[in-house]
């Protein structure tokens, strides 16, 4: 028995190695990768414009470039690979080869993201959007396809939405902070991995079902630092129950957030109970270090009005925010940012 354990624990080693050397090798390879497709920008700008973007710019370098590099290195060199590796160069012109860091004008940092990572970030024409999303892939470490629903679900855009010029500059520059229960809500909320139809009925207790069976895509749409808590989170208060949709833990605002959701327009009445169930949890549920819960009520509809009416003197905070079953027009949130911008 006891040469068995020794062996396991020799074959433990030898495989913690072996992961820690096949994820270092990776790491290594993806950053010579963005290293080299810098250089090839670099040298494809300096020799067409003497490092100047140029309005007249053809393509005529470009298809001569791919037909040669791919002659003489194999795949790899299309002339789409060959346009984006300039864009690179021009997007990052303070790119640091050698310290595996990109710096640009408003930010740096020493995490280094993948070659496809920041391909899908040059798809992004908004500097400040594209710039918003690299913070935030690096500060959350998103995955390629994260990043990739985050940037088709117009998340900067609509993040923007609520705040003024100065709060949509630190936003961009920084990524989003997390320091207040309004910095982790967002409005509207978009569930189109569930794969609905606009004109699809649904109930609300299949709505929760469906967002619980795509609860890794429900957890990236609601943002960094929300844990899993449960569904139909049962009470009793003067022997009636009540159930709660769905309960998440924040552990960085450190603190219950209680979701209902509705898929009709939000009433008074929700609200009401929302604020009851909120004074049950600060109550019974939430102990030592637990600051006070969040109500969060994601609905199909929602009159600004109301909400503020009945919200108004209560001093739990309780939120309202729409959800859409489809993916946001991105020109509209841009264009309705520009308006916040120039004011």
């Amino acid at each position: 028995m006891a040469e068995e354990s020794k062996y396991k624990e020799l074959l433990e080693s030898i495989g913690t190695t072996l992961q820690r050397s096949r994820a270092n090798a990776i790491k290594a390879v993806n950053e010579e990768l963005v290293n080299t497709n810098w250089e090839i920008g670099k040298y494809i700008v300096t020799y067409e414009q003497g490092g100047k973007e140029r309005a007249d710019y053809g393509s005529a370098l470009l298809t001569l470039l791919a037909k040669d590099l791919k002659s003489q290195y194999g795949k790899g060199f299309s002339k789409s690979n060959i346009y984006l590796c300039r864009q690179f160069y021009l997007k990052y012109p303070k790119f640091q080869t050698l310290s595996g860091k990109f710096e640009t004008n408003q930010s740096s940092s020493n995490k280094l993201l993948s070659w496809s990572h920041y391909a899908e970030l040059l798809t992004v024409s908004d500097d400040m959007a594209r710039l918003f999303y690299e913070q935030q892939a690096m500060n959350e470490n998103w995955s390629f396809r994260e990043m990739k629903r985050q940037i088709d679900s117009a998340l900067f855009q609509c993040l923007a939405l609520g705040k003024d010029k100065s709060g949509i500059l630190k936003l961009a520059e920084k990524g989003q902070e997390l320091v207040t229960p309004q910095d982790i809500i967002k409005d509207p909320y978009v569930f189109e991995f569930l794969g609905l139809k606009k004109t699809e009925v649904i109930r609300e207790r299949n709505l929760e079902k469906k967002l619980i069976d795509n609860l890794q895509n429900f957890l990236l749409e609601l943002g960094k630092g929300f844990s899993f808590v449960g569904r139909q989170f049962k009470i009793t208060i003067d022997n009636e129950h009540y159930f709660i949709d769905i309960v998440f833990y924040h552990r960085i605002l450190k603190c219950f957030i209680l979701i209902d959701l509705k898929t009709r327009k939000v009433k008074h009445q929700d609200i009401g109970q929302m604020n009851l169930y909120l004074n049950y949890f600060k109550e019974e549920e939430n102990t030592e270090g637990d600051n006070e819960p969040i109500g969060l009520i994601i609905a199909a509809d929602k009159h600004e009005f109301l909400v503020k009416y009945a919200t108004g003197g209560i001093s739990n905070k309780i939120f309202v925010s729409k959800y859409q079953l489809y993916l946001p027009d991105i020109k509209f949130l841009e264009t309705k940012m520009k308006e916040l911008l120039d004011e």
